[in-house]
């Protein structure tokens, strides 16, 4: 038998089957047949299309007919009453019959002729009525009555058919138990025959079909059977053999035992279905109610849907602590999974567990999108309160991950930026509180607004997430202007995912001039208007732009003055109105408040194009108690337009208001001398509107240039500052947020609200901040006075507690950070002006030097006139110890007995002439900083109070501290950075810039003096980055090195950092800051070393560090493999090496590559105890303790040890390093 082609037959494959197929000469299944074109009009008889039968392709097949049957339309759709009377009269009665058999045995084939004899023919009876019969109500209502209430015409004829026919069907189908029915035929019977259509002995001709069957295959062997069954199943549609293999598999699946029997009234005829009566009474005890008459659609019992009114099981209880879906409720409370919750509560639904409980954060975005508006308002009112409560942490505790940041992937923003474009009020009020509750801190801005008094408060950092740029390999000598504007084309075709996903601020989703339609158009609620104004304030917050795109948004602002900040209102008599259209809403003036500080420009705007102060006079002119308005919401009005104003005098703006209002500024001033009870329901807020008129005095004063001696007398000084109270001794109010997302900054408020002291009204961190501001002008004019301030054993301590930490920034703890710093600089002034005058003092000056240096680390964007101030004032003055004997206590320390090397210049001989240039230390690290001028230019406007040169309150956008934790390697890195020119993947020496020498002088003299007596202060920075950067000094130049001061200072730094007590602290594993792995700088140390070394001890023993046992085997591998050439060169002597030799050779080396290195290294002569003692001993003890080891090793290991004891032993030479290690051994 031939096989047939298969679709993954190549074409050799059909080419050899086409020749099989013709050298057998087996007759095709089809034949061609060439017709006549009919297009060409050629009619003939059947003998000439036969003499033309090749003129055309024509495939027949055996058992088909030539011509397609007859297509006739199919009969116009009838009704049900239409089929019934309508008979045709050549209809043929086998036909019907077809047309009516369903059965499984029609559908496979035809096993044997249908008899039709025993079949009824029905015909329509004739009848004298017209056609088509009139039907009257009465006769209807005679025929069939509703069991219960009423029903129409059409179901009631309906009905009474019904009842006709279920009649009909029961006098002629008695009930007879046949043999199939009995059970009697269902043991070795067929399964797929039932016997219809076969006559009355349909049962004995289905039995003997069977029999004959079994018969056969009883005849037949296992193979013929199995074959006979692949030829059919071949034969027969998949689809079709699927059908009869489930059929035969529900028939073994049934029952084999008999039906039970059914008794049978005599009078009364069983009909074949289950009346609705019987099951009733059963269903009706079941109900949980009982149904009323009067209830409507409860005449029909659907079991069905009665199940969804029956109780839920109670939560099953997890035994395993797998993590299971969050549930919330409508108040966006987790719903624990094992807490049984009643239904009436409405929490319930038919999700994907309706035993549980609650809304998945999936099922709450599924019910935003319904079309029903109750559900997208409960969505996104439910929304709102989850995003508030993970705002305050509720759920970082109970859940995994993120709900911000779930939340955001999955598209909140665009959900909610569809919701805001809804046509119904309510979904679009639900919609603003949810973007409000994501966008909106409320705790951040109260204590915004509660140091908004304090010294330097106006001024903030703008909220703009840290950017990660995408890593583009560009070429660096591009022109800047196509390199800007590369940049913003691709900021330009940013997907809108990618924007949300980097920067929440929605400036690009067209987001203002939506909420300019809802407070211009839609007119909502006195609460969406509020979360709108809330909305802008937290924009206006992000940055210049943001707040920029406010005001230049077609009718936003005007829209917002003009209807919530009117100088003319009606009053209320409610304390809360209907509506806020109007009336002066405080919030308003906060928002122009928040806009002012972003820059002096934005202040102008807002001061003369849209009224500021028009507004300004309205709210200040009268006292609160008179502006006809609810007492709380006319003290906020009249404090946020102080504070506005405040804002305003800081850039010199809006200055003649001042002369004006002058008397009614003394008249608020003087009644606030006046204490409010302790009762006073109002006290707080009026003690706000009265550092708010501070706050506007202290400006004032600024602009006007009055810088005259305070003569006043001095607060008594009795309080101390709280450890508990520092933010930057607790490292968990200054870590960041576990609920903040990169992409939405913050302040997290939360936790410092919270925290004891810290923003609240006894907090020491604002009047401790004013009063050494207070205390530094006033020892100008006379020193010695606060002593015991500084010597008080609280403030020792909380200034020991600040040495040797390095906070962590964020937005989260900088907004504090930036306070206490400054804290802490005018406490360092008062003691940089003490210590040369007070001896009690000047016994702690190590201790304010320590901090000093601690803080110029931490210094944040903004405060870059600090550093300088501290760089400039303090060295000179802290550095007691030249005058205390410093230096010779250090040569006294150095004199031991045991030491073998003794250096050039001894350490207190350093010392002292390092002391001796500390102004020239200083200047050298000014001149590497003066990149940073026009930030130190626009920090001393700020903090000197020259508001005319103010160009925002805004701060620096916030990236980090001002100063690397690194700064005294700074000149060292530059010098790097500026001689070495990157071509080709190296580094090009070229010649040094003028100064270079001496600047690396002072900078290494500088680290002697930390290293040696300020150690804490480079606590911070990894001892293997310490060692990275002094490597800079090899790799900037080929003989800076060998110059002899560079050699004296850096021969001291090497042995400080290898002491016994400090070599422990190197870690090489990590990536020092700046650089990808210290094995590049490695090898790169090397190829230097090969090229300009001359043998230099210094820098070899910077190769030899990094080649110890307790570091990476990859460097030992670089030297002995890629760079043996250094071998020859490498004399560092045994007396001139600063680690112990033991930290080389223990533990034993257990590199194979490595010890086939050794050993040929030594083979050829390369590494010699004249040339390289250090490495010779090296390698001599890790082949000795290899080879000759005793411990049970694996068989690799045991090869090679073998391997190089026989290659040591066929050595020729007698005196060779090997052959005399084997001889001593032996």
């Amino acid at each position: 038998m031939l096989r047939r082609p298969k679709p993954t037959d190549s074409e050799s494959d059909l080419l050899r089957e086409q020749e099989q197929f013709l050298s057998s000469g087996t007759q095709s299944a089809v034949n061609i047949v060439r017709r006549p074109d009919k297009r060409r009009g050629d009619i003939a008889s059947d003998d000439s299309e036969k003499s033309l039968g090749n003129q055309r392709d024509v495939v027949t097949i055996p058992d088909f007919p030539d011509q397609l049957p007859t297509l006739t339309p199919a009969p116009p759709k009838k009704s049900r009453f239409k089929k019934e009377r309508v008979c045709f009269e050549d209809e043929d009665p086998e036909e019907l019959l077809d047309r009516h058999d369903t059965h499984i045995s029609a559908v496979l084939s035809r096993i044997i002729e249908r008899d039709t004899s025993a079949v009824p023919v029905s015909f329509p009876a004739f009848t004298g009525t017209a056609f088509p019969k009139v039907l009257h109500r009465s006769t209807i209502q005679t025929q069939v009555m509703a069991p219960r209430g009423k029903k129409s015409i059409f179901a009631s004829q309906i009905a009474a058919q019904n009842a006709k026919v279920r009649g009909a069907e029961s006098q002629k189908d008695p009930l007879v138990s046949t043999p199939q029915a009995s059970g009697s035929s269902t043991v070795d019977g067929p399964l797929l025959l039932s016997g219809e259509g076969l006559g009355p002995d349909k049962a004995e001709q289905t039995l003997k079909i069977h029999q004959e069957n079994q018969t056969r295959l009883q005849g037949m062997s296992h193979s013929e059977i199995l074959e006979e069954q692949k030829l059919l199943l071949a034969q027969l549609d998949p689809r079709l053999v699927d059908f009869v293999r489930s059929r035969k598999s529900q028939k073994a699946l049934s029952p084999v035992s008999p039906p039970p029997q059914r008794e049978v009234c005599p009078d009364q005829p069983e009909s074949k279905t289950v009346q609705p009566q019987c099951a009733k009474p059963q269903l009706d005890s079941e109900l949980p109610v009982k149904p009323q008459k009067e209830w409507l659609h409860m005449d029909k019992l659907e079991p069905e849907k009665l199940e969804w009114m029956k109780d839920l099981p109670a939560p099953r209880r997890q035994g395993t602590k797998k993590a299971m879906q969050a549930r919330f409720d409508f108040s966006g409370t987790l719903i624990p999974p094992a807490e049984d919750l009643p239904v009436h509560l409405g929490l319930h639904h038919h999700g994907d567990e309706p035993e549980l409980a609650g809304y998945s954060l999936q099922e709450i975005f599924l019910l935003s999108r319904s079309k029903l508006t109750q559900q997208r308002s409960l969505a996104l009112n439910t929304l709102a309160h989850i995003l508030s409560k993970a705002h305050a942490g509720e759920y970082s505790t109970c859940l995994s991950g993120s709900v911000l940041a779930s939340l955001l992937d999955a598209g909140l923003l665009f959900l909610l930026r569809f919701s805001l474009d809804d046509s119904v009020e309510s979904v679009m009020s639900a919609a603003v509180r949810a973007l409000r509750a994501l966008l909106v801190s409320h705790e951040d801005e109260e204590c915004l607004d509660a140091t908004f008094h304090w010294l330097l408060g106006t001024a903030v950092f703008p909220l703009i997430p840290p950017v990660h740029e995408e890593e583009d390999e560009e070429d660096e000598e591009g022109l800047a202007k196509s390199k800007k504007e590369m940049t913003k084309e691709r900021e330009e075709r940013k997907l809108d995912h990618d924007v949300a996903r980097q920067d929440i601020a929605l400036l690009k989703m067209q987001l203002l001039q939506r909420l300019r339609y809802i407070l211009e158009v839609v007119r909502p609620v006195p609460r969406t208007v509020l979360d709108v104004l809330e909305i802008l304030i937290r924009i206006a917050r992000h940055s210049t732009f943001a707040a920029t795109q406010i005001l230049d948004c077609p009718r936003l602002m005007e829209t917002v003055i003009y209807e919530f900040l009117p100088c003319t209102w009606t009053p209320t008599s409610s304390p809360y109105p209907p509506s806020l259209y109007g009336l002066p809403v405080s919030t308003v003036m906060k928002l122009l408040r928040v806009l002012s500080s972003t820059g002096r420009h934005v202040c102008a705007r807002i001061l003369n194009s849209l009224g500021g102060r028009r507004c300004l006079s309205r709210f200040l002119a009268m006292e609160p108690s008179v502006l006809l308005l609810e007492p709380g919401e006319a003290i906020c009005c009249s404090t946020e337009a102080l504070r506005l104003w405040a804002v305003s005098a800081s850039y010199g703006q809006a200055s003649k208001l001042y002369i004006d209002l002058y008397p009614v500024l003394v008249k608020t001033l003087q009644a606030a001398q006046k204490p409010c009870g302790p009762s006073e329901p109002l006290q707080l807020l009026e003690l706000q509107r009265i550092t708010a008129l501070l706050s506007l005095l202290t400006q004032v004063t600024h602009t006007a240039g009055c810088h005259e001696e305070l003569q006043s007398a001095l607060l008594r000084v009795c309080s101390y500052y709280c450890r508990s109270s520092s933010i930057i001794c607790q490292p968990v109010l200054r870590a960041p947020s576990p609920v903040a997302v990169p992409s939405l900054p913050s302040l997290g408020c939360c936790r410092a609200q919270s925290a004891r002291g810290l923003v609240a009204s006894e907090s020491p961190l604002p009047l401790f901040t004013a009063l050494f501001y207070l205390l530094d002008n006033l020892t100008s004019i006379h020193r010695g006075l606060f002593s015991p301030l500084l010597l008080a054993k609280p403030m020792l301590a909380y200034l020991r507690c600040c040495v040797g930490v390095m906070p962590s920034v964020s937005h989260t703890s900088a907004w504090l950070l930036r306070h206490e710093h400054h804290m802490l600089y005018l406490l360092l002034r008062l003691a940089h002006r003490l210590v040369p005058v007070d001896p009690e003092v000047a016994k702690h000056a190590p201790l304010f030097h320590q901090v000093a240096l601690a803080l110029l680390s931490w210094l944040l964007p903004g405060s870059e006139y600090l550093v300088h101030k501290l760089l400039r004032a303090l060295p000179s003055v802290f550095l007691r110890e030249g005058a205390t004997g410093g230096p010779e206590a250090a040569t006294l320390a150095e004199l031991q007995l045991q030491e073998k090397f003794t250096p050039l210049t001894g350490l207190g001989a350093l010392l002292r002439d390092a002391l001796s240039h500390l102004p020239s230390i200083r200047g050298c690290y000014l001149t590497h900083l003066a990149h940073m001028e026009q930030a130190v230019l626009s920090s001393a406007d700020r903090h000197l109070g020259r508001n005319p040169w103010l160009t925002s309150q805004l701060l620096p956008e916030l990236t980090g501290p001002s100063m690397p934790s690194d700064w005294p390697f700074l000149p060292l890195v530059s010098l790097y950075e500026q001689a070495g020119v990157r071509q080709g993947g190296g580094l090009q020496v070229v010649a040094l810039p003028a100064g270079a020498l001496q600047s690396v002088v002072y900078c290494l003299q500088w680290l002697l003096l930390l290293e040696s007596w300020r150690e804490q202060a480079l606590k911070t920075v990894p001892a293997g980055a310490k060692l990275a950067r002094l490597a800079c000094i090899f790799l900037c130049s080929s003989d800076l090195f060998l110059e002899q001061p560079v050699q004296e200072l850096t021969w001291a730094l090497l042995r400080g950092l290898t002491q016994s007590g400090r070599l422990e602290a190197i870690d090489l594993g990590t990536p020092p800051p700046g650089l990808a792995s210290f094995h590049d700088l490695y090898v790169a140390l090397l190829a230097q070393y090969e090229a300009v070394s001359f043998g230099d001890a210094l820098f070899g023993c910077f190769l030899l560090l990094p080649l110890q046992r307790c570091f990476s085997a990859t460097m030992r591998l670089a030297l002995f493999g890629e760079h043996v050439g250094i071998l020859r060169s490498l004399c560092v002597s045994l007396e001139q090496l600063p680690v112990p030799l033991e930290s080389f050779t223990n533990p034993p080396e257990d590199s194979l590559p490595l010890l086939g290195l050794y050993f040929r290294s030594l083979v050829t002569g390369a590494l010699r105890s004249d040339r390289c003692p250090v490495l010779y001993s090296v390698a001599i003890a890790h082949l000795n303790a290899f080879v000759f080891s005793q411990d049970a090793v694996s068989q690799e290991v045991e090869a090679t040890r073998r391997s190089l004891l026989r290659k040591t032993y066929y050595l020729t030479d007698e005196v060779h390093p090997c052959r005399l290690l084997l001889l001593y051994v032996l």
